[in-house]
């Protein structure tokens, strides 16, 4: 199947690594244009040398996204050159913590970098895509989003007012060839699925092996999923061939999600 992405642009954040680099590989290997950002170039520039060849080419770039003028800059630097035809919005997530101990500092320094500031860059790059009329808007959140994950109250009440706003953005602009849509991963074998095991080890007292062998045992497949079976879903979804799927959320989680 023809994706249709040879010569589309798209802008990928969080690309360094996990799920924002199988993402940023996976859209270069259809021959998309990726400008890869996050706060690591060299990691960036490290996976970049070893796409395969005829591969989209890939620009990295730093960005820190706690950063609002850094954030603009970039903005300004995509829309001299006629903007971007997919956003891949994708942050990193806020430490473990329980909503009871939650505090106001903590839920506000980690909504403007996980949500208030892809909003802005989000309205920035769309009226480029509504003037062409043609966009892929997707945003990466968490099954949490539909089942709450304990110890990550902050993960959980960020990102479900980021579906909120997703899912108002896509009715808004749908005449306008831009689609809007919520991705939501599972337990995927990233640094950060390892980060937060190794928490859990932590405050159980239990190896870190036994700690994945038992959250992999609650899912239906048995296993983690692969970063790139989490990018196959984002580059269709990003494709010419998605053009009427616009605000879903699409779970990649093996089944794990109870709910139907």
């Amino acid at each position: 199947m023809d994706l249709g992405l040879k010569n589309k642009r798209a802008l990928v954040l969080g690309a360094s690594r996990g799920l924002g680099a199988a993402i940023a590989q996976g859209l270069a290997k259809e021959g998309a244009t990726v400008v890869a950002a996050a706060r690591s170039r060299d990691k960036i520039e490290a996976w970049a040398r070893d796409l395969p060849a005829g591969a989209g080419s890939v620009e990295a770039h730093e960005l820190d996204l706690s950063d609002h003028a850094a954030i603009d800059d970039l903005a300004d630097r995509l829309l001299a050159d006629g903007g971007v035809d997919i956003l891949v919005n994708n942050t990193g997530g806020p430490p473990p913590s329980t909503a009871v101990d939650a505090r106001r500092s903590d839920w506000i320094a980690n909504f403007e970098t996980m949500a208030a500031n892809i909003f802005h860059l989000t309205g920035r790059l769309l009226p480029a895509m509504r003037e062409r009329k043609w966009g892929r808007i997707l945003t990466v959140t968490s099954s949490g989003v539909e089942q709450p994950i304990p110890v990550l109250a902050l993960s959980n009440g960020i990102r479900s007012a980021i579906v909120g706003w997703s899912k108002t953005l896509a009715t808004e602009v749908a005449r306008d060839g831009v689609t809007v849509n919520i991705l939501m991963p599972g337990r995927i074998h990233t640094q950060r699925v390892v980060e937060l095991d190794t928490a859990a080890a932590s405050r159980s007292g239990k190896p870190v092996e036994e700690v994945s062998a038992a959250a992999a045992e609650t899912i239906p497949m048995g296993r983690y999923g692969d970063p790139e079976e989490f990018a196959n879903m984002a580059v269709f979804l990003a494709s010419e061939r998605a053009s009427y799927v616009t605000g879903t959320k699409v779970r990649i989680d093996g089944g794990a999600t109870r709910s139907v």
